[in-house]
């Protein structure tokens, strides 16, 4: 069980990064679930800072 939410929270965490590379807004957090929603908008922040840093085109 513990995994299944480890892999969820990745996933979220991952589709957020992907989120902010492609330079979407962060309303559009598909998430209702505070964990998974937190994940999301942790990743879509990280990939915002690297766009900042140039370390993403």
């Amino acid at each position: 069980m513990k995994r299944q939410k480890r892999d969820r929270q990745d996933r979220a965490h991952s589709r957020g990064y992907q989120a902010g590379v492609a330079g979407r807004s962060r309303d559009m957090c598909p998430y209702q679930s505070t964990e998974a929603k937190s994940e999301w908008l942790g990743g879509w922040r990280e990939a915002i800072a690297d766009k900042q840093q140039g370390l993403v085109k």
